[in-house]
């Protein structure tokens, strides 16, 4: 069964090629005016991530996660390809987190790039599905694996260096997505025809603590982690003159570090009928080994 890809480059689109090898896989290029006939699969994986630094512009996510996105929509609906499946954002829904997020939370993003993978959706959506034709909007949380180098191989250098994690007196829960879960999903919509059309969050089962982040790192080492319950109230008021001072701890990046953001896969899982294959802490776990080896 052929697939055409895009962003077959990225972390997620290197690891669906390794995994689905044994297909024929094709490199979608944004000068293609047609998907070949006897492309069956279109993996649209290509777009612009989540700058932390704020160098994107807005226009940027809404030409590539939006514009982009809808062209191979339409590509695809104008084709005889039968499977659509794209990579949206839980960050389409909400920054922030009360609870657990689930696909019945109205969207109210506030940044240009869930605002962008929202309006991506949106189109999506707007048009009907034709008969024989399944799509996918999976909207994954924070997606790591061996060859990552997200935040979490940040934090893995951090706790690298020996140093204590001050925050400890800081609890929070977060969600993330194992790419060894996100493939086993994938390979369930595309092999089977009883899932169907729609947006589905994924995420692991367990949401983490930062805390037991810093365990994971340090048991990934073989060592103990170092973590000081620092009063909460001492924290904050130097995170506030941080603001002031422009110190590398201040008041936003203190509310990233210790904020919860916990997502519900209740609906996914519901759908294909078995459990995820890797827990989270096992997924977790192979991450940071790998990042022994660099």
């Amino acid at each position: 069964m052929s697939v055409l890809i895009t962003g077959a480059s990225g972390f997620v689109g290197s690891n669906f090629q390794e995994n689905f090898h044994e297909k024929i896989i094709r490199i979608f290029s944004r000068d293609n005016e047609v998907i070949p006939d006897d492309i069956k699969i279109v993996i649209h994986l290509a777009g612009k991530a989540h700058d932390l630094n704020n160098i994107v512009t807005p226009y940027e996510y809404y030409k590539v996660n939006y514009e982009f996105t809808k062209k191979v929509y339409d590509d695809f609906l104008a084709s005889k390809a039968r499977i659509f499946i794209t990579l949206s954002s839980v960050k389409a829904v909400a920054d922030e987190v009360i609870g657990s997020l689930s696909e019945k939370i109205s969207a109210h993003p506030s940044t240009a790039f869930g605002k962008s993978k929202l309006l991506a959706e949106q189109y999506i959506f707007s048009k009907e599905i034709p008969a024989g034709k399944r799509v996918y909007v999976l909207r994954p949380c924070m997606i790591h694996g061996p060859g990552n180098k997200g935040n979490l191989n940040l934090l893995y250098k951090i706790v690298s260096k020996n140093i204590p994690w001050l925050l400890g007196a800081f609890e929070n829960k977060r969600s993330f997505c194992s790419i060894d879960n996100l493939m086993f999903i994938f390979k369930e919509l595309i092999e089977r025809e009883d899932i169907p059309s729609g947006i589905y969050n994924v995420a692991d089962d367990e949401p983490l603590s930062t805390n037991e982040l810093i365990g994971l790192i340090a048991q990934s080492q073989n060592r103990n982690a170092k973590l000081w319950k620092i009063s909460k109230k001492f924290i904050e008021v130097f995170a506030s003159i941080g603001d002031k001072l422009h110190l590398p701890l201040n008041t936003e990046r203190l509310q990233k570090l210790t904020s919860s953001y916990v997502v519900s896969n209740a609906k996914i899982k519901a759908a294909i009928g078995k459990p995820l294959p890797v827990s989270s802490r096992e997924g977790l776990l192979k991450t940071f080994k790998s990042f022994n080896n660099k």
